[in-house]
């Protein structure tokens, strides 16, 4: 552990006591309640000890199947290894077909500062109650730079910024339905977009193409792949 992560989370430590700190290779990372998001953002801001006079990223994070794998190996048979995906696994839903699981801690936020008096980078996470509606306090009064950053979030994840001044969608149409960085979007989409020649104008319809799944195989070049080769050019 470098003195730079000891001397930092030894300082979250002594300042802030209700914090769960993480160190990685990564850095270090400090998990926030909700209800101390702001006060907490300030400190960090303000506290001659830490100086992160700036806030280069905002982010969600869904932790829906977190730890899951896609791909399972169920062992070794003749023709190798077999594998098979998970017919309802993140992102392979039809529209009336929805994975609706309880999860704690499910939807977080990240933000990334940076004190360039001091050359300290410093990770903080809170995580919003899935309690219909997702809505976590907005950063911008203490980081004006959140602004479009918290807009991606929302649009992207559905969560609420509250106090932000003007929460619209940022990358994604008005028209548009559902959050598509959530796990449980589908891959195809709600919607499509087509031409309706009897109202002369662009509309949205249900998908018309089945869910499939986009994960890529892995092809092994073993001896009977190289000699199935072998017999297709020689014939």
């Amino acid at each position: 552990m470098s003195n730079f992560k000891y001397q930092i989370s030894k300082d979250l430590s002594d300042k802030l006591t209700d914090v769960d700190i993480i160190e990685s290779d990564n850095g270090v990372t400090c998990v926030i309640p909700l209800e101390s998001w702001v006060e907490t953002a300030k400190l960090l801001r303000d506290d001659e000890v830490f100086q992160f006079e700036q806030c280069v990223d905002v982010c969600g994070v869904d932790y829906f199947t977190y730890g899951e794998a896609e791909w399972q190996t169920d062992g070794v048979s003749s023709t190798g290894f077999s594998r098979g995906v998970k017919a309802k696994g993140p992102g392979r839903f039809s529209w009336y077909e929805r994975r609706e699981e309880e999860m704690t801690n499910r939807f977080a936020v990240v933000a990334q500062l940076l004190s360039i008096k001091l050359n300290h980078r410093l990770t903080i996470k809170c995580f919003a109650p899935d309690e219909g509606m997702l809505m976590v306090p907005s950063l911008i009064d203490v980081w004006p730079s959140v602004n479009w950053f918290e807009r991606e979030a929302f649009d992207l994840f559905g969560i609420i910024f509250k106090g932000h001044p003007d929460l619209r969608r940022i990358l994604t149409d008005y028209g548009f339905i559902g959050y598509p960085f959530r796990k449980d979007f589908p891959l195809i989409g709600n919607v499509e977009v087509a031409y309706d020649e009897e109202q002369q104008r662009v509309v949205y319809q249900p998908v018309s193409i089945e869910p499939r799944v986009l994960v890529p195989k892995t092809i092994r070049r073993d001896s009977r792949y190289v000699e199935n080769m072998n017999d297709q050019e020689a014939s």
